[in-house]
C-alpha cells in the first residue's frame, strides 16, 4: 500500500495536501514552519492536521518495516508463496499482519510441536475432516513408544488442532470483536495488602467491575497502577460458554467422535491459547487508548500553562517561602538577571517580622521593584500575608506563582550552568520570579512531566509522552517567537530547525560577538546552514534591529514583497508597520507569485499591523480567602476564590490557597451537560467554587462551580 493512500484512508485531508506535506517533511521541514510558511503547498493545513500526517507516515513506515522483516523470515523458511506474499503486502495494520505470520512464527517448544514430532499430525487432520467413523481404530495406527494409547493419541492430536484454531484469523477476529464489545474488567484486593496505608487511595478498586469499553482512561490507568503497586488483581472476563460456542459453530459440522474431540480441542485452545493472548491484547490496546487520552490531556494543559499570562519585563522580587529554613529572596532585573539574594525569617519559629519587613522594604527601594512573586509551596499563605502587611512607598503587585517543577530545575545542569556560584534555594527563587515575567521562557527549562499538569504521566508510554510534550513546547515557542538576543539555550533549542547543538552555538556566538543586529547575522553561527536558517528565521526576533521586519513573523523570504508594497505606496517599510489604514489600501492580488499566494500575503499584512504582538494575556493579581489556611478550615457550602491548576477528562482541580487542591467533577462544572472539560475552564483561570464535601482523612476536597 502506498504511503499517500494509507494517510488518505486515515484522515479527511485532501490528496494534494498530503502529497505536498509529505514532500516538505521529507525535506526536513518542521511542523511549525510548514503550517506558518507553506500554506499554499499544504492547502492551509494547521499544526494538528500536519501532526496527523506525521503520525500516519510513521505508522506506515513501521508497518512497511515489519512487512519486510516478515517476508525475509518466510523466505528463509522457504514457505513464502505468491498468495502469502500478496496477503502480507496488502495488509494495512500490524494486528492483521501478525495474524498472517502467526502460523509461521518460530515458537518455543509447544505441546503441538511435541505431538507433531510424535507423528500425530495426520490423525489431527483426519479428526478435522470429521468423516471418520471408527476413530479409535484409526488412532491405534499412530501408537508408538511415546504414544501408548488411543487416548494419548487423541490428546496429542487435540494439541495440534488447538494450535490450528488459535492461528485462524477469522476465529481470532471473532474473539476480538467479543472482547471489544463485551469484555469486563474486574479487580479484587490482595487481602494481605488491604490494610496497607498506601493501598487506601485505591480502595475504590478493592472490589470493582466495569465494561472495559466504558472504562475511562483515568480509571483504567489508576487500576493498572494499583495492580503494578501490588495492591489488587486485575482480570478480563467475557462469557466463556458463548465464546466457545461461536468457535464451535465455525468448525464443527458433524456429530461423530471427531466432533467430540474437536470440542475438547476448542475448549483447550480457548482457555490455554486464544483467551490469554487476546484478552491481554485487548487490555494492551485499552491501555494504549488510555495513554493517548492522558497524553492529550497533558499536552492541552501544558500548552495552556506555557502560554500563561506573562508580566513582561519588570524588576521582580521573588520569594521561595519557608518556615524554619526561612524565605529565600532574590531580586531580578527586567531581563531576568539575578542582582541580589538574601534570606529572611518572617515565619515561625523565628517570627522575625521587623527585620524581614525592613529588608524587603529596602530591597524594593534599592532595586526599583515593580512586582513581587511568591512561590505557592510551604508557608506561601503566611509569607503572602506578611508581604501584604508591609507599607511600600508605591503600589507593588503581589503574585502567587506555581512552584511545580522548580526544585527539578534548581538541581538541574541547566540551573548549575546558569548559576554555578549559587545553591539550589537561590536558583529555585529565581525560577519563581522568572515564571512570573515569562512562563514560557522559564518552563521550557524543566522536564515537562515535572510541571504537574497531567494525569498519570508516569504510567503512560514514556516515548509517546515525550514526543507529544516536545511537540507542544515546540508549537508554543514558535507561536510566540523568540528574542534571539535574550533567549536561553533551552528556549532557543525549541525554535524550528535549531535543536540543542545549534542553540548552544548561538549562545556561544552571542557571548563572544555581542548581540545579533539582523536576522542575516544568524548565518554567521557555526554549523547553521541554509536549511536551518530557512526553518528558524521567521521565529527569531531582533528587537530594535536595522530592519523592522526582523522583529516580526514575516519570513526573510518575503521581505522583497514587503519592500515592493512599500515602494508602490512610495513609503518606507517602517511607515507600513502599525498603520492599519495604509495597509488596507494594499491590493494583495497584485503581489501573488508562483510560490506566495493570498494565505501568506494575508498573514504578512496581519503581522505588519501588529508586528511581534504577543498573543498572551497579561498576568493578573489574585487573592485567596485569607481565612482559609488549611483543609481543617473548610466547611460545606463555603464559596471560595480559586485558580484552576490542573484539568483532566473527569473534571478540574482548583487551588484554593491550601496544600490540597479540590476537585470539581465534570458533573459539577455547569448546570448543563459537559462533554469536554476544556470547553468550560482553562488552566490558570480564576474561578469561584463551592465546597461540597471535605474528607480530611483522605485529604480530598469536592468542589462545584454549579451553584447558581
Amino acid at each position: 500500500m502506498q504511503l499517500i493512500k494509507y494517510i488518505l484512508q486515515n484522515t479527511q485531508i485532501s490528496e494534494k495536501s498530503i502529497i505536498n506535506t509529505v514532500q516538505l517533511l521529507n525535506e526536513d521541514c518542521t511542523i511549525p514552519f510548514i503550517s506558518r510558511y507553506r500554506k499554499e503547498m499544504t492547502g492551509d493545513l494547521d499544526e494538528v492536521q500536519i501532526g496527523d500526517i506525521v503520525k500516519y507516515k510513521l505508522q506506515f513506515e513501521t508497518l512497511e518495516k515489519r512487512k519486510t522483516a516478515i517476508l525475509k523470515a518466510l523466505e528463509e523458511q522457504e514457505v513464502l508463496t505468491d498468495e502469502l506474499k500478496a496477503k502480507i503486502i496488502s495488509s494495512n495494520d500490524l494486528i492483521t499482519l501478525e495474524d498472517i505470520y502467526l502460523p509461521f512464527k518460530k515458537k518455543r517448544k509447544t505441546k503441538a510441536e511435541t505431538a507433531r514430532n510424535q507423528g500425530l499430525e495426520p490423525l489431527a487432520k483426519i479428526m478435522m475432516g470429521q468423516r471418520a467413523t471408527d476413530l479409535k481404530s484409526i488412532a491405534s495406527k499412530y501408537l508408538n513408544k511415546e504414544v501408548e494409547t488411543p487416548e494419548a493419541a487423541y490428546e496429542g492430536a487435540r494439541y495440534i488442532i488447538a494450535e490450528w484454531i488459535n492461528e485462524r484469523t477469522d476465529i481470532r477476529n471473532s474473539m476480538r470483536y467479543q472482547l471489544e464489545k463485551f469484555a469486563i474488567i474486574s479487580t479484587s484486593v490482595i487481602k494481605t495488602k488491604s490494610a496497607d496505608e498506601k493501598a487506601q487511595k485505591y480502595q475504590d478498586y478493592f472490589d470493582f467491575s466495569e465494561a472495559l469499553s466504558r472504562c475511562p482512561s483515568h480509571r483504567l490507568l489508576a487500576i493498572l497502577r494499583a495492580e503494578n503497586d501490588g495492591f489488587i488483581r486485575v482480570k478480563i472476563e467475557i462469557d466463556d460458554e458463548k465464546a466457545i460456542s461461536k468457535i464451535e459453530d465455525r468448525i464443527i459440522n458433524s456429530k461423530n467422535e471427531c466432533a467430540i474431540q474437536i470440542k475438547l480441542a476448542i475448549q483447550d485452545s480457548y482457555k490455554r491459547l486464544l483467551f490469554p493472548a487476546l484478552s491481554n491484547e485487548i487490555l494492551v490496546l485499552a491501555k494504549e487508548k488510555a495513554d493517548d487520552a492522558a497524553i492529550q490531556v497533558f499536552a492541552k494543559n501544558l500548552k495552556q500553562l506555557l502560554l500563561g499570562a506573562p508580566l513582561g519585563e519588570r524588576n521582580i522580587l521573588a520569594i521561595d517561602p519557608g518556615f524554619k529554613s526561612g524565605c529565600k529572596v532574590v531580586c531580578l532585573n527586567a531581563q531576568g538577571g539575578l542582582v541580589y539574594n538574601e534570606t529572611i525569617y518572617p515565619n515561625a519559629p523565628q517570627n522575625d517580622l521587623k527585620a524581614a519587613s525592613g529588608k524587603i522594604s529596602s530591597l524594593v527601594n534599592a532595586y526599583k521593584i515593580e512586582a513581587i512573586a511568591i512561590g505557592n509551596g510551604t508557608a506561601s499563605r503566611e509569607t503572602e500575608q506578611f508581604i501584604k502587611n508591609i507599607k511600600f512607598y508605591k503600589d507593588i503587585e503581589v503574585y502567587v506563582v506555581s512552584e511545580a517543577g522548580a526544585s527539578i530545575y534548581s538541581a538541574s545542569k541547566i540551573a548549575r550552568d546558569e548559576f554555578p556560584n549559587y545553591d539550589v534555594t537561590v536558583r529555585g527563587a529565581v525560577s519563581i520570579g522568572r515564571r512570573l515575567a515569562d512562563p514560557l521562557a522559564e518552563l521550557v527549562k524543566i522536564d515537562a512531566k515535572s510541571i504537574g499538569v497531567g494525569q498519570y504521566q508516569h504510567d503512560v508510554d514514556q516515548t509517546k509522552l515525550k514526543n507529544a510534550l516536545d511537540n507542544t513546547v515546540e508549537s508554543c515557542v514558535n507561536m510566540i517567537g523568540v528574542n534571539i538576543n535574550t533567549a536561553s539555550e533551552s528556549l532557543l533549542s525549541y525554535v524550528s530547525g535549531i535543536g540543542p547543538k545549534l542553540a548552544e552555538n548561538m549562545v556561544a556566538f552571542r557571548s563572544e560577538n555581542g548581540a545579533f543586529l539582523s536576522r542575516n547575522d544568524i548565518k554567521k553561527v557555526p554549523r547553521l546552514g541554509d536549511k536551518a536558517f530557512e526553518q528558524s528565521a521567521g521565529f527569531l526576533r531582533i528587537k530594535n534591529g536595522k530592519n523592522p521586519l526582523d522583529d516580526s513573523a514575516v519570513h526573510p523570504e518575503s521581505y522583497a514583497i514587503v519592500n515592493k508594497m512599500a515602494k508602490d505606496l512610495t513609503l518606507k517599510i517602517s511607515d507600513l508597520i502599525g498603520h492599519k489604514e495604509i495597509l488596507q489600501k494594499i491590493i494583495l492580488e497584485n503581489y501573488c507569485t508562483s510560490t506566495i499566494g493570498l494565505p501568506t500575503l494575508k498573514d504578512i499584512l496581519k503581522e505588519l499591523e501588529k508586528p511581534g504582538l504577543d498573543p498572551r494575556q497579561k498576568a493578573k493579581v489574585f487573592t485567596f480567602n485569607q481565612n482559609i489556611t488549611s483543609i481543617n478550615d473548610l466547611r460545606e457550602g463555603q464559596l471560595l476564590p480559586g485558580i484552576v491548576n490542573n484539568i483532566t477528562n473527569f473534571g478540574c482541580f482548583v487551588d484554593i490557597g491550601i496544600k490540597e487542591s479540590g476537585l470539581v467533577h465534570i458533573s459539577n462544572l455547569s448546570n448543563t451537560f459537559v462533554s469536554d472539560v476544556n470547553a468550560i475552564v482553562t488552566l490558570q483561570q480564576h474561578v469561584i467554587v463551592k465546597v461540597l464535601e471535605v474528607d480530611i482523612a483522605r485529604k480530598r476536597i469536592q468542589l462545584s462551580m454549579n451553584f447558581n
